[in-house]
């Protein structure tokens, strides 16, 4: 093949690859960065999940302050804040989830008890104060 086909196909692919490195720089620097807020349901795990598998791959533990988010990354902290009882914790995300519409985070049952959600679900708010490392 010519060279000429290559140089004509040049410009159209840096573009669009400048785009695409924008766009996806854009989404995880949204996602996850120091400072992200996000407002909506927080509800904790069952008690049957005690000791099982989460998608990080360590298990569940009820006395840990952890969380499942749907995006960010595993090891990301986040500070949750009932804004009920406006007690918060910090924890860290672990695990996908929830999976049920409605609703941003899953927590622990410890740091569910902590803010004041011992049944059911709580309105909360977000915040990302330390990104996962690497991220």
């Amino acid at each position: 093949m010519p060279l000429s086909v290559f140089a004509n196909l040049l410009p159209h692919t840096v573009r669009r690859s400048w785009w695409l490195v924008v766009g996806a720089l854009w989404l995880t620097g949204c996602a996850g960065g120091r400072g992200f807020t996000e407002s909506g349901k927080a509800s904790f795990y069952a008690d049957k999940f005690n000791g099982r598998a989460t998608a990080s791959g360590e298990p569940y533990r009820p006395g840990k302050m952890t969380a499942a988010h749907k995006t960010l990354p595993f090891g990301t902290v986040v500070r949750v804040t009932n804004t009920e009882t406006h007690q918060s914790v910090k924890v860290r995300i672990n695990d996908r989830g929830p999976h049920v519409k409605g609703r941003i985070v899953d927590l622990s049952k410890k740091a569910a008890h902590k803010i004041g959600l011992d049944d059911g679900l709580a309105p909360v708010k977000l915040r990302v104060v330390k990104p996962a490392r690497g991220k």
